[in-house]
């Protein structure tokens, strides 16, 4: 009886067996690393099809994505005011907290005006809102991260619901653009500015 003939059999059979099972041990790791989609109550909202749409925006730059986005326009106008259009669009794995216009509608209109015309501030506010690295869900129920004005913006929450600095909501969450994350908030951010959220 070739006996080591037997022997490499048992051993490749055995290999057989503990090569899925080491697989499957790994596979709980692979998809908690594995971001989810969109989500959020806002997302609702998001065209199912065209430019602004989630395939459609995930094919364009991040100021260039947001544009198509109807609900997006007073954050895109105070990006081009700020001449941050390129900065933005030529980053690599960034990202961006993005007010809606009824989040600067609730700053008071003179006040609005006066940042929109005040390129310094407004561009420091802008960057407050930019991460300079990609934020999964996974990392935002207990976030801290460094923003591209030099400070520091903090997330909180659960599940599919979330805070940033304990004052704007996360409405829709996790939205893929060709170079940034995307996570949708109903207040803007204002570094060091208390009162500008128009809380």
């Amino acid at each position: 009886m070739d006996t080591s003939r037997i022997r490499r059999t048992v051993l490749a059979g055995a290999a057989a067996v503990v090569l899925p099972a080491s697989l499957i041990a790994l596979a709980p790791a692979a998809f908690a690393d594995s971001a989810p989609g969109p989500f959020g109550t806002a997302c609702a909202g998001v065209p199912k099809g065209g430019a602004g749409s989630f395939a459609g925006m995930a094919k364009d730059p991040v100021a260039t994505a947001a544009s198509h986005n109807p609900a997006l326009s007073t954050l895109v106008t105070a990006v081009q005011k700020a001449g941050l259009v390129d900065t933005l669009n030529n980053a690599k794995n960034i990202t961006v907290f993005a007010p809606t216009n009824d989040a600067f509608n609730k700053i008071p209109k003179a006040q609005l005006d006066k940042v929109l015309n005040d390129k310094a501030q407004l561009t420091k506010i802008l960057t407050y809102h930019v991460v300079g690295q990609k934020v999964t869900p996974g990392q935002l129920a207990n976030g801290s991260f460094k923003t591209l004005e030099g400070s520091t913006l903090k997330t909180a929450g659960s599940g599919t619901s979330y805070k940033v600095n304990a004052s704007a909501s996360i409405v829709c969450g996790n939205v893929p653009t060709a170079n940034a994350t995307v996570y949708i908030i109903d207040s803007v951010l204002m570094p060091g500015m208390p009162g500008m959220s128009g809380k």
